[in-house]
């Protein structure tokens, strides 16, 4: 049994909780957060016993083998570091990281360590992820791709109203190319590997956080165009346009309707049957990997996305 501990009382812990719960050989036995009176009602809330104030103390303690860290941005590297440092394998809460070095320093001392870093993605796990990468063969090469994410923050809200909330405080990493745009770049870099070049633009907000951005990535036979925003919202289909035909996919979190259109005009439509908390997939796969899996992969995805990040931020 893989014991958890999570770090975080958000709304994505909670689901991260309900994941857990879908999935057999782990479980959460600790909560914790600096607030006690609110990691016990986060504990109450989805069912976990044990809960924790001291994080350096329950790491030695021995009673747990992997800390889901579901902080404000800024905060993963830090706690991840003192996990790795007391031999808990790590689950990180996209985006890993706020930079690919402390990323990069965290799979070095992980290796050392022997234990797990992984970051959750939860698309490039799922079904529907999966169903695309079986039609790709049939619609020939690749050569132009478009992938976006927008969906209106509430939060937004409190920004016009002059506040910071967390999600758009730069100094804790927040913007919309963390919280939405790893989505399509995950999935972009999945499919398509590394790219070879990266242009972006960003539209800064009040509180100094990227609101909304565009960005083009290039590969040797194929461009990419991807779009994010937290301040306006967009329902489109996602398309990948080979020379044979398209694919199109409904929401690149969670893909539940994947279509196929030849260029002679047939069309196959192939609906989903996934889990409405996609999470349960990413959780699935860091139990593989606790379990001696290769992370590799993995890891080398998670980089890739933040180099993309950086560059399309100018940093």
């Amino acid at each position: 049994m893989i014991r958890v501990a999570t770090i975080g009382t958000s709304a994505i812990a909670e689901r991260f909780a309900d994941a857990v719960s879908q999935n057999d050989g782990i479980r959460i036995d600790v909560a914790y957060s600096r607030d006690a009176e609110r990691g016990r009602a986060f504990a109450d809330r989805v069912g976990i016993a044990g809960t924790s104030t001291d994080l350096e103390a329950l790491l030695a303690s021995g009673e747990v083998d992997a800390v889901y860290v579901g902080s404000p941005n800024g905060a993963h590297a830090a706690q991840a570091q003192a996990a790795i440092a007391a031999g808990v394998h790590v689950f990180l809460e996209k985006p890993a990281t706020p930079t690919a070095a402390e990323f990069e320093a965290l799979l070095a001392q992980a290796s050392d360590r022997g234990v797990v870093v992984f970051e959750g993605m939860r698309n490039v796990y799922d079904p529907g992820m999966a169903k695309v990468v079986e039609l790709l063969p049939q619609i020939g090469q690749v050569r132009l791709v478009s992938f976006g994410q927008s969906q209106y923050s509430a939060r937004y809200d409190l920004v016009l109203q002059g506040e910071t909330p967390n999600i758009f405080d730069p100094a804790l990493a927040g913007g919309a190319l963390f919280d939405l745009g790893v989505y399509p770049l995950s999935a972009l870099i999945h499919l398509f590997g590394v790219p070879e070049s990266v242009v972006g633009s960003t539209v800064t907000i009040a509180t100094g956080a990227d609101g909304a951005g565009a960005a083009v990535l290039g590969y040797p036979d194929l461009v990419a165009q991807l779009s994010f925003s937290k301040i306006g919202f967009s329902q489109r289909p996602n398309e990948i346009q080979g020379e044979l035909g398209t694919i199109e996919i409904d929401a690149i979190t969670q893909p539940r309707l994947v279509a196929i259109t030849l260029r002679g005009g047939d069309r196959a439509e192939h609906r989903i049957d996934g889990a409405d908390n996609n999470m349960t997939y990413e959780v699935a796969r860091f139990a593989e990997l606790v379990r001696g899996a290769d992370p590799a992969p993995d890891q080398q995805r998670s980089l890739a996305v933040l180099r993309a990040v950086e560059a399309i931020r100018g940093a």
